[in-house]
């Protein structure tokens, strides 16, 4: 078989016909992780503490197959890097996100990956064709196959996390906290399959995945990103998904067709972060990172997983993608690790003295490949100046570039053919389906069933309140878009919401379901389904400060129904275990069905029984996660001192085995609202701690008022009037020089706009503006001038400003105590609403400085 990066002096890469270069698979020129030293003597410049230093000795023992670096492989690895420029090698050590490069640049800088980031895709549509996915991919790999030189092909990353969660019509599976539940392996192999063919249809090679983290805090905004807060589910499941993506890896062979490279995350203890802050810093010890953190790694690395990706947070105070002793020491010594290392999405520039655009420290501590979205070309530039200089060296470069080829070889992109690429009819095929349906029976777990009101006879009538007709937010964050969030139904063309599937069950015996999203009824039903949870969130944007479900209206709902007499049954949709007692006391039974995705039958298999009311399926789930007791979010899992659950680890009821549950305490444990990052002001109120504060010409700030006119010196007032509710925005009227500012103690964001988050405002123009408008975030000022001159008098709009300009003009983003603040020089006229940070969906803007 022919290949289009073969050089005419190259024999293709196949099973048969290739010389060995090398004497032995072993030689000096081989990298492999064996020859790691034992001990390690830190550098000059190491920033590893004590506190943060990593012993080989005392961390259990992997290996990556032979099979991934076997003779013919090292060998065509050897003679392809003998031809290659320092320019080419360099170029395999940084990562473009697409929608910062175009193939166009690649005739210039010869880059060794792209990635498609959570709000990334073909021309900026997060609803793009499975066709406009397929040609992105191959407008990519011709522009590298185009290059002269070495022509190396791409690696194109994408984060399918549960499946192909990207794509429009593709499966969305649950997120593995539901995964968790089920504790079945060979199901998690099943949906690794699936979830690679589909991935590999659209013209991707590679997913950010399996993520192995053991979440320790439920506070944190990933924990359902983590199969279980115990490292047993990691550990069970890491094998059978490395394998359902890959495949198992074969000497003298690449991934069968259909298969793609997968990459073990987060590199390490990203679920143990003190508070569960994202991108934190685990404070503990090592023999903690050993016995739990370290988890599913070694199952992935025996399994042939071809990547590692290195994590955001930090040990001790010690950011990993800087720390060689666990990138280096640990994990090419006694975890034997032989694929390559990438960071996560611009991790390097938190490293000290480094910035987005220049770190040395990361490549020389370990990093194969820098994740640099939007910072590549500096980046590119100044690592080869650095490796010119000798500040990185020709070896520890010919290392990492040595693993990211072997791993490009195993993968199989040295070759033309992608049998199933464009073989649209997988996606969301009913197959797939099938399984997906299956894993959200499998992790329904029941907490309660008093009454035996489950399950529900078949030809019953049946009101179905809440988001039940909602599969976005059944799928939450990390689908289409990176929160999750503005996704209709009609986004998942293969797709079934819970309420759907419910009433199909239910109608098939006679029955009838009814949705009524707020629960009322005019015929009395015979059951209610409450279907409620959180809303979709991702990252940091989920991190929360304890774990009260603060929403009322479910709570209403339920009282409600039960007050007439109804029997209820509560469906509930989250990320994580959250303090419920109140609705698990309205509820005769309680289901925690998490983010089951897109095959909402599943639920309706469990709670919709035969025409007699005999199950057709019984619960299987078990908690992977305790549920807590109260709401403080303290940290909650099996064996800790104290143990005292609401819930405990491995808790399920199910119809052969039922139980009663007491009324629960409904002492929350909390009180008052926890400071907001992201939300200033909602549903007409400013979320604390952050107040309006109001100055005119010459004058100190004062709080907002409610009325005009307070005194004749004020060129600034504000009064409540209805947005899009009664009384749910702020009216500003300017009459001359002034501002208006949201403030509060500093804090930082980071974060957030690392993340490419935005500051949003839904906005009326009352009165055009007489003179120029800053808009600013802390120091950091922009000219919204043309915003408002632009928008119609009387006129709604949404505007959504990035973080970064803030950030660019001049704002300290690790300090601001002002997120929003208009300032003018004149009359101005203007009603606000809904001011928040919202995710960058290819829709914000940054208006000139």
């Amino acid at each position: 078989m022919t290949s289009r990066f073969r050089p005419v002096s190259q024999s293709a890469f196949a099973l048969t016909g290739i010389a060995l270069v090398l004497a032995a698979a072993g030689c000096a020129t081989d990298g492999r992780a064996q020859q790691t030293p034992a001990s390690h003597v830190l550098p000059a410049d190491s920033i590893v503490t004590d506190a943060s230093r990593a012993h080989p000795a005392v961390w259990p023992h992997a290996s990556s197959p032979d099979a991934m670096s076997d003779a013919r492989t090292e060998a065509f690895v050897t003679e392809l890097m003998s031809r290659m420029t320092v320019e080419e090698k360099v170029g395999q050590l940084i990562q473009a996100d697409i929608s910062a490069i175009k193939p166009e640049d690649l005739a210039t800088y010869p880059l060794g990956s792209i990635l498609a980031g959570g709000n990334s895709s073909p021309g900026g549509d997060e609803r793009a064709s499975p066709q406009a996915w397929v040609k992105l991919a191959q407008d990519f790999r011709a522009a590298a196959a185009a290059r002269p030189g070495a022509r190396i092909p791409l690696i194109y990353g994408i984060d399918a996390v549960h499946g192909h969660n990207n794509v429009v019509g593709a499966t969305i599976f649950p997120h593995n906290i539901g995964l968790g539940a089920m504790r079945d392996p060979a199901l998690i192999q099943r949906i690794g399959e699936a979830t690679a063919l589909e991935v590999a249809v659209t013209g991707a090679d590679w997913t950010f995945g399996p993520t192995l983290a053991v979440p320790r805090d439920d506070r944190w905004g990933r924990a359902y990103e983590g199969y279980a807060e115990d490292p047993e589910v990691a550990r069970s499941y890491a094998g059978p998904m490395t394998l359902g993506l890959q495949g198992a890896l074969t000497a003298d062979g690449h991934l069968a067709p259909g298969h793609i490279a997968g990459s073990a995350k987060h590199f390490l203890a990203d679920g143990g972060t003190d508070t569960g802050k994202d991108q934190g810093d685990f404070k503990g010890s090592e023999q903690e990172l050993v016995d739990i953190h370290v988890g599913g790694y070694p199952a992935a690395i025996d399994a042939g997983v071809l990547s590692v990706m290195a994590s955001f947070s930090s040990w001790n105070g010690v950011k990993h993608s800087g720390n060689e002793t666990i990138l280096t020491d640990v994990l090419r010594g006694p975890l034997g690790f032989d694929g390559f290392v990438v960071s996560d999405w611009n991790a390097h520039g938190q490293l000290p003295g480094c910035s987005n655009e220049s770190c040395a420290l990361a490549v020389n501590a370990g990093i194969d490949m820098l994740m640099a979205p939007d910072s590549w070309k500096p980046l590119y530039t100044n690592t080869l100046a650095q490796v010119r200089s000798g500040e990185i060296s020709q070896a520890r470069l010919d290392e990492a570039v040595r693993r990211i080829l072997r791993a490009k070889v195993k993968t199989g992109l040295f070759e033309d053919a992608r049998p199933v690429e464009g073989r649209f009819e997988a996606l969301g095929s009913p197959e797939h389906r099938v399984i997906a349906r299956e894993a959200v029976r499998k992790s329904l777990v029941l907490l309660k069933n008093e009454g035996s009101v489950l399950p529900i006879r078949a030809g019953a009538n049946v009101l179905v309140a809440g988001s039940a007709d909602d599969i976005g937010q059944a799928s939450g964050g990390w689908t289409l878009t990176w929160q999750g969030t503005g996704n209709a139904n009609a986004d998942f063309p293969n797709g079934q919401s819970i309420f759907s599937g419910i009433q199909e069950a239910v109608t098939a015996s006679g029955g009838s379901a009814t949705l009524s999203p707020d629960g009322s009824f005019d015929r009395k039903p015979d059951v209610a389904i409450v279907v409620f949870g959180e809303t979709p969130y991702a990252e940091f944007q989920g991190d929360v400060d304890n774990l009260d479900f603060v929403q009322t209206e479910p709570l209403e709902t339920l009282k409600r129904l039960k007050a007439a007499g109804i029997p209820t049954v509560s469906v509930f949709l989250s990320g994580r275990p959250l303090w419920t007692n109140p609705e698990i006391n309205q509820s005769d039974a309680f289901v925690a069905a998490w983010l089951p995705g897109t095959e909402g039958a599943g639920v309706a298999d469990v709670l919709i029984g035969d025409a007699q009311g005999r199950p057709r399926h019984d619960f299987h789930g078990k908690l992977s996660f305790s549920w807590p007791k109260d709401a403080t979010g303290a940290p909650l899992n099996r064996g800790q001192p104290g143990y005292d659950p609401q819930f405990a680890y491995g808790y399920g009821l199910s119809y052969a085995a039922p139980a009663r549950v007491p009324t629960l305490s409904e002492e929350s444990g909390v009180a008052g609202d926890a400071a907001s990052l992201d939300r200033y002001f909602v549903d007409g109120r400013f979320i604390p701690p952050w107040s309006l504060m109001l100055r005119d010409a010459g004058g100190e700030f004062r709080l907002g008022q409610e009325k005009f006119g307070q005194s004749p010196r004020q060129t600034v007032t504000m009064r409540a009037v209805d947005g899009g509710a009664q009384e749910s925005a702020i009216s500003l009227a300017f009459t001359g020089q002034g501002q208006a500012a949201l403030a509060a103690r500093p804090v930082d964001l980071n974060r957030q706009a690392n993340g490419e988050m935005a500051l949003a405002f839904r906005y009326r123009v009352d009165a055009k503006p007489a003179g120029p408008i800053q808009l600013l975030v802390g120091q950091g000022a922009v000219d919204a001038t043309g915003v408002f001159q632009a928008a119609p008098v009387g006129e709604w709009r949404t505007v959504k400003v990035r973080l970064s300009c803030f950030r660019d003009a001049g704002a300290d983003l690790g300090a601001v105590d002002t997120p929003f603040m208009l300032s003018t020089q004149g009359a101005f006229g203007v009603t606000l609403e809904d001011i928040r940070l919202a995710s960058n969906e290819g829709d914000a803007i940054c208006p000139a400085r």
